[in-house]
């Protein structure tokens, strides 16, 4: 997690001054004025998440310069490769988005048909708390 964190904190010392110049240059124009250090914001947060992250876990096999392929060898997560899920999330947000510019209703539908999408995805392999 070394590289992550160090990456995304190198971004903060980028945005801050990208924004203050720009804002200079734009006579303080109020989007990217404050759109550019809330990116350095975000971009720190990421960071401090990865550098709290790296404290707690163990180094990976990515982390070492002399590792070896094979060190990272082996389960990397559960993923449900035949889910439906995925697709009625994408349904949802394209719903979304398609409120936003034809109607504020349609964006509504695509609220509550993402909030399913997602519970469905997030309990899809939960068959309760004593199942075998």
């Amino acid at each position: 997690m070394k590289i992550e964190y160090k990456l995304f904190l190198y971004g903060v010392i980028f945005f801050l001054p990208v924004g203050l110049i720009y804002g200079i240059w734009s006579g303080w124009e109020p989007t990217g004025s404050l759109g550019i250090p809330l990116v350095a914001a975000l971009v720190g947060m990421i960071g401090g998440y990865f550098r709290l992250l790296s404290r707690r876990i163990d180094p990976r096999p990515e982390d070492d310069p002399e590792g070896e392929i094979a060190q990272g060898a082996g389960d990397q997560g559960v993923y449900s490769p035949w889910s439906w899920w995925p697709l009625v999330i994408a349904a949802a947000a394209a719903l979304a988005f398609l409120g936003m510019a034809a109607g504020w209703w349609i964006a509504y539908i695509g609220a509550a048909l993402g909030v399913i999408g997602l519970v469905g995805w997030v309990f899809e392999f939960s068959r309760g708390q004593h199942a075998h």
